[in-house]
């Protein structure tokens, strides 16, 4: 009995030892990061074919079933309200709050660096620079009493389970191989996107803001060398690119959305029409 006590004593140490944020180790905050990315995926995909009639792509990044907006989203809810998980009027406001944050600086980021805009608010009342507005805020609040009160913990019972059931080893490891997977991902995204957008900039000499620097400098340096330009068009292809951002846009000197499957020909943007949605 003893030597048991002194054993639970040593694991209760072990955990204690490990680097936590929130209370939360960092392979399971991966592991909410890879869940809740196929998770938003599915969401995405369905409601796709709901409104849409086609079956489309909505991942986030080239390769793989992730969509990693949910995953982010549902991280940063999960460290920023683990303490406020049993009051709602807690969890609403936070949401509120967490949910527009992310939602700002995930579009900024889009912006900046891939040069795209995932979303536009800017026909939408009370929104900041079209990033969010207070629908979607509100939506934010009422999602995260949901989530941290109801659907989350079914996951966690999900996650506990598989554990019970497999080496811990194991599934460390798995979760680290993915991770470093989804990073490799990104950053092929990132180089792919910057790629497809300057292409399109370049052949329908789209208005775009420092357009002479994109032509003359950007289009220069990534197709000036042969070798390079074959392999993008190799693996970053219109077809390829467009039907995994098939609602890729980005925006012009004026400030209209220029959606970019209208500069990529007879390529259809979906996968599969499922019905005729009527008009």
């Amino acid at each position: 009995m003893e030597n048991a006590l002194q054993k639970l004593d040593i694991e209760e140490k072990k955990k204690r030892k490990g680097f936590t944020i929130a209370g939360i180790s960092i392979y399971k905050i991966l592991a909410y990061f890879i869940i809740y990315s196929v998770v938003g995926y599915i969401v995405e995909t369905v409601y796709g074919i709901i409104t849409k009639g086609v079956w489309e792509s909505r991942q986030s990044f080239l390769y793989g079933p992730f969509c990693g907006i949910y995953g982010l989203g549902a991280v940063v809810l999960i460290l920023s309200l683990q303490y406020f998980k049993k009051s709602a009027n807690k969890l609403f406001i936070g949401g509120f709050i967490v949910g527009s944050i992310v939602e700002y600086i995930v579009s900024l980021v889009g912006e900046l660096i891939f040069h795209v805009k995932w979303w536009d608010y800017s026909n939408m009342p009370l929104n900041i620079n079209g990033r969010i507005c207070v629908y979607f805020s509100i939506f934010w609040g009422f999602l995260a009493v949901y989530f941290m009160m109801s659907f989350h913990p079914r996951i966690e019972k999900l996650i506990n389970h598989i554990e019970s059931k497999n080496p811990m080893k194991v599934l460390k490891i798995s979760t680290i191989l993915v991770s470093v997977f989804l990073l490799f991902d990104l950053l092929i995204t990132m180089y792919a996107l910057k790629a497809f957008i300057i292409r399109k900039v370049y052949e329908y000499d789209l208005n775009v803001p420092n357009k002479e620097y994109v032509i003359n400098h950007e289009y220069k340096e990534l197709y000036g060398n042969e070798e390079r330009s074959n392999f993008i068009y190799k693996y970053f292809s219109d077809k390829k690119m467009i039907k995994t951002f098939p609602n890729l846009k980005i925006q012009d000197v004026d400030g209209n959305i220029l959606y970019l499957d209208q500069y990529v020909g007879n390529i259809q943007p979906y996968y599969l029409k499922v019905f005729e949605k009527n008009s």
